[in-house]
């Protein structure tokens, strides 16, 4: 497959120490096998008896990167970076748009190995997302949501500027949690002036890919 063919794969983000690009075929052994224990899965997907619980994450991971590619389409898309700091694969950062053509609006989720987290690195490479989403795409918001307990991912949100936006409950193999929701502004994020410390390439290609 051509970059003509794909041209999503040439999509490059900067931000700070961090740079981000689209997950590729060969960076999946490399990325499953680095999955955090704590990185959790849709409830709603099966699991094999058979397989250990990190071999079901193994394995849900690499078909939601095959499932985002073979259902991409510009009314629905799901983006997976893979993230590279200090020339190494740290994690992975999600960007989807469900309708964004009407509805502008982005979802964010993402994943850091435990040795790069502490570091500034989830709140750099969630800019880089946003930076992408608010000024290439023209997103007017932007929404995520986390378990309360989940520190790290609510204090990244809250570091960039999102505002609470309520609270629900997700199905987890343990029972059920509270998910806290939050969102942020185009407005909020242009006020923040995070966006110049971005760098994007690449979307001029494959605009129309988004809905735009």
């Amino acid at each position: 497959m051509t970059m003509a063919d794909w041209p999503l794969f040439g999509i490059r983000l900067a931000c700070r120490t961090v740079t981000l690009r689209p997950v590729r075929e060969d960076d999946l052994p490399q990325l499953a096998g680095a999955l955090p224990g704590d990185v959790g899965h849709d409830p709603r997907l099966e699991l094999f008896d058979e397989q250990s619980a990190a071999q079901n994450e193994r394995r849900l991971f690499c078909q939601g990167y095959w499932r985002a590619l073979g259902t991409w389409s510009p009314s629905s898309w799901v983006l997976h970076l893979a993230v590279r700091h200090a020339g190494e694969l740290v994690g992975v950062q999600t960007v989807e748009g469900d309708n964004f053509a009407v509805l502008r609006t982005v979802d964010t989720a993402s994943w850091l190995v435990p040795p790069a987290r502490g570091r500034g690195l989830g709140v750099a490479m969630r800019m880089a997302a946003l930076g992408l989403a608010f000024d290439h795409l023209g997103a007017l918001a932007a929404v995520s949501s986390a378990v309360v307990t989940n520190a790290a991912s609510l204090g990244v949100s809250r570091r960039l500027g999102y505002a609470d936006n309520g609270l629900g409950f997700v199905a987890e193999t343990t029972g059920r949690a509270e998910l806290r929701h939050v969102r942020l502004t185009a407005e909020a994020w242009q006020a923040t002036g995070y966006g110049r410390e971005v760098t994007v390439s690449g979307v001029d290609a494959c605009r129309r890919w988004f809905g735009v």
